[in-house]
Order: C-alpha cells, then structure tokens, then sequence
C-alpha cells in the first residue's frame, strides 16, 4: 500500500450543510432560461430559474399533501424532461428521497429496485408503467402531474449530516442492483467542486443527453445550475439530433460517453455543417477514451478541452480534476485528487499502480439495505473502487480498467483497454471494443468488435496480424467482427448481451463470456 496522494483537507470533513434541492438559490428570482427542454424540437420547451423554482416547490408541496415524510422515497421513471428535474429537486426540498430508475431495465428487475426502495409514489411517462408494481400509486407526467402540483412557497427540510439526499442504484452487471446512499451534506461538496473547478459560468450553455437517472447528466444538472448557467435537455442521446443541438444553441459544454463523441465523428456530413467553435470543453466518462478519440476530438471542436473525466456514483461521484498548481493535464489522465480528496493506490506490482481506493465528503453514506457490501467497499471512510489505476510522477492518475474487466488469457493478464487502444491504432479502424470469449484451452481470449472509418476498409485477418505485429501476441483478437456502430444500452455504454448474441449468431458458440 502506497501513501495517499498529497491533497488539500476540505474545510467540512462531511460536506456542505444545506438542502441539495436547492442548488440554483443564487439565480431563484432570476428570469434567464434555466432548462430548454427539447423534447418536442420544432417548439421547444423553455423553464426560467424562477418558474423552475416554483415548480419545485410545488412538487414538494404535492408530497407533503399526499402524506410523505422526510426519509420516504419516491420512483421517476421518464425520459429527460423538466418535469424529471423539477421531481428530483422538488422531492429533496421535502426531505423525500428520489430513486431515478433506468427505464431500459426489465420490469422484473425495475420492479425489484422500488420495491427495495419502499417506494411510496412513482413519477412516470405512461410509456414505462409497465415497468412500476401495479400497487404504487404513480403520477404521469403526460396526464396528472399537473394536478398533483400544489404551488405556494415552502421551506426547504434543513438535513442532518447523515440524511439521504438522493439513493441512484448500481447497474447491477455482478448480481442485483444496489441501492447508493447519497447525502445532502456530501452532494453539496460535489457540486461546488465541479462548478467551481470547471470554471462554470452563467454564459455557459451544457448539453445533456445522458439519461438522468446515470451520474453523467446528475453531475452535469448539478453543476451546471449552481452556476447559473444555461441547460440544453434532450429526452435522449440522438447523433443527428445531438449535432444539431450543438450548432443551433451554441453549445459550450458537450459530455457523454466516448462510444457517444465517436458516434458524432462518423457524421462527418452533419458535423461540417455546425459550428463547433463555441464548444470549450468536451466531457467523457464511465468507459476508457483511446488517444486516437482524443485527436480526433480536437479536430472535430478546435477551442474545446478534451477531458476524460473519472466518475464513481459511489466515489464522490467526481473525485479527480485538474492540479492544483496548474499543471496541464497529460492527455487521457483521468485527473488529479480535488481539493478534499484523499486517494491511494492498493495491491498493485508498482507503488504507482493497482486499486484506486478513495476518501472524500462525497463518498457514499453506504447501500441500502446492504451492510455486508456496504462493509466490503467502505472501510473508515476509505471507498474501495474496483477500477485499476496508475499515477505519474505528477500525481495525475490514468484508469487502466476494473477489476471486474481484467480476464486472464493463458495465464497472461488481458485489460481490454490496451487491446483496444492498440486496434485503434490501425488506419482503417475508428472504433474497437473488446471482450472475453470462453476458450477450451487458454481459460477466455479477446474478440474484437470494430467500426470502421469512413471509406476505409479492413479484413479480419489483417487486424489480426496488425495486433501481432505492433503488441504481444496473447493480446491478438482471435476473432473480429465489423459493425457499422457499437450499440448503446441504457446508461450509453456498450450492450454487452448484444454483443455477445451477434457474436454466437455469427460463430454457433454459446453467448457467453
């Protein structure tokens, strides 16, 4: 075990007091547009903070009037709108605690996460009420979410340091998703962070289209109101419709997964038709970004700050920015430990690479309902990661992958990262994913899935030999298959099962790992 990165102490070892459904106080009265909500994109939507304030306040009135109590929770099944925005503030004025449901899960496991949640209401789109048990009562966005308002003015519920602000659940990819307890206290440290060090401004207008109920688009809903800036809302991620949001309200703040800005560079016909010179900074997260993305970024939005930005809901959920000195960011660095952040690096061949383990305001209170995982991930204060990482002689850190992703390939360690990053090297290969495929003999080997670039062209064979010729042989693709893009699932990652099943369609193996 290594010492912890040097960091500076945060001034309220448990955060910020206040209520996190208040993050726009600064800007309350103010009549500037708050939220373009593009749901309908010939009339769009438009909420200023003052009637977004007011919204909220209703719906916490709502609550109260319908009998719930600080610490109940509450369901949102939606697609992004200001209504969503309005129930997650709304809910935490009221001490109510909001549990956003990824509406791309099954209705067995949708119904499981709020059934472990106690949820006394759910909020829905109409679409997604088969995905809500039958006896909780729920209020549809597109039909009597109106009535269920109650405007007036109310006080906010002033939490303890300890009281649950908002309880996001895991994606659940090693069992059943778990529930993340998320304080008022230790929220408030993250929001200021991220809108103090990403120098968020009034005049910045953020696009969002990662899904709501996924720390990406709550990091950036938070940070940006904070601010006062400006937030440009789509339901969904949409490459044509996302390139023409970036041109048509001159975006400065894009983010979203890599798989998501590679998506945005195959449409070199819409992207020549934008301005992409307002853009100043470019966000990714929650998968690795190859140094080939990173060029290319730099290319496609010429004054934007590429960062790859490390995220861990139960984490911070931003734990790492940029040096306090100043110094420039190493390309693909994922950071350095922010102001309040101690982290360390564990079990690792090196003392500057292995387990990233973190302590800081923003770490998880624990899981719901979970005391034997809560006491596994968190032990005195200090939140074990899972994700494998290296630091340089700057202290920046790198992510190299989790440990969960590792397999083993006749004995050799295999990240997919670094077979990825290899492949995409090739001239002719825009984007690869990499994953374990069960072997009679070497345990699991990588296959390779790879979009191409635009008019080039590649055979499987030649990638093969093009990953033996540049890197260690055991790293080789044993097979490689072409897409035209890399499906997405709910929270913008890659679908794994998708790839797996077009992989047994196209072999006769099994669809397994």
């Amino acid at each position: 075990m290594t010492a912890p990165s040097p960091a500076v102490p945060c001034p309220e070892p448990r955060g910020y007091p206040g209520n996190l459904g208040t993050p726009f106080a600064a800007h309350a009265e103010s009549t500037r547009t708050a939220i373009i909500d593009l749901n309908d994109t010939v009339h769009p939507s438009e909420v200023s903070f003052r009637e977004l304030d007011v919204c909220c306040n209703a719906v916490a009135r709502g609550l109260v009037r319908a009998g719930l109590k600080p610490g109940d929770r509450v369901g949102i099944l939606s697609r992004n709108r200001i209504e969503f925005i309005a129930t997650l503030l709304g809910a935490m004025r009221a001490g109510v605690v909001p549990v956003p449901v990824n509406i791309k899960l099954t209705p067995e496991v949708a119904h499981y996460i709020l059934r472990d949640a106690g949820a006394k209401h759910v909020f829905i789109e109409s679409a997604y009420r088969r995905l809500c048990p039958a006896d909780i009562p729920v209020v549809a966005y597109d039909d009597d979410f109106n009535v269920f308002l109650d405007a007036g003015p109310f006080d906010a519920f002033e939490p303890a340091p300890d009281s649950v602000a908002i309880q996001p659940y895991t994606s659940g990819s090693t069992g059943k998703p778990k529930g993340v307890l998320l304080t008022h206290y230790s929220q408030n440290w993250s929001r200021r962070i991220l809108a103090h060090t990403r120098g968020t401004t009034p005049s910045d207008i953020i696009l969002v289209a990662a899904p709501l109920y996924h720390k990406n688009a709550l990091n950036a809903i938070k940070q940006g109101l904070t601010a006062g800036a400006q937030l440009a809302l789509m339901p969904q991620f949409n490459v044509e419709r996302y390139i023409e949001a970036i041109g048509r309200y001159r975006a400065t703040v894009i983010s979203g997964v890599p798989t998501m800005m590679s998506m945005l560079l195959t449409r070199r016909d819409l992207m020549s038709k934008i301005d992409t010179s307002s853009v100043r900074t470019v966000m990714m997260g929650s998968a690795p970004s190859s140094s080939q993305l990173l060029i290319e970024l730099k290319h496609a939005f010429p004054n934007a700050e590429s960062l790859v930005v490390y995220g861990v809901t139960e984490g911070g959920p931003v734990p790492l920015g940029p040096h306090p000195e100043g110094k420039p960011r190493p390309p693909g660095s994922i950071g350095y430990p922010y102001p309040g952040t101690e982290a360390k690096l564990i079990n690792g061949a090196t003392p500057d690479e292995g387990e990233l383990v973190l302590k800081n305001p923003g770490v998880l209170l624990g899981y719901h309902n979970l005391p034997d995982e809560t006491a596994k991930r968190v032990r005195d204060g200090w939140y074990y990661s899972g994700d494998i990482c290296r630091r340089d002689a700057d202290g920046f850190y790198f992510f190299v992958g989790r440990t969960d992703d590792m397999f083993v390939c006749g004995g050799e360690n295999i990240f997919p990262i670094e077979v990825e990053s290899l492949l995409e090297k090739h001239a002719a290969v825009h984007q690869a994913y990499v994953m374990p495929f069960e072997h009679e003999m070497k345990g699991q080997v990588p296959y390779a899935f790879i979009v191409l670039r635009s008019g080039k062209s590649a055979s499987e064979d030649e990638v093969k030999q093009f990953a033996l010729a540049n890197g260690p042989a055991y790293q080789h693709p044993r097979r490689v298959f072409f897409l035209e893009q890399l499906p997405l699932a709910g929270t913008n990652k890659i679908d794994q099962q998708q790839l797996r099943r077009h992989a047994a369609e196209l072999t006769g193996e099994t669809a397994n790992g």
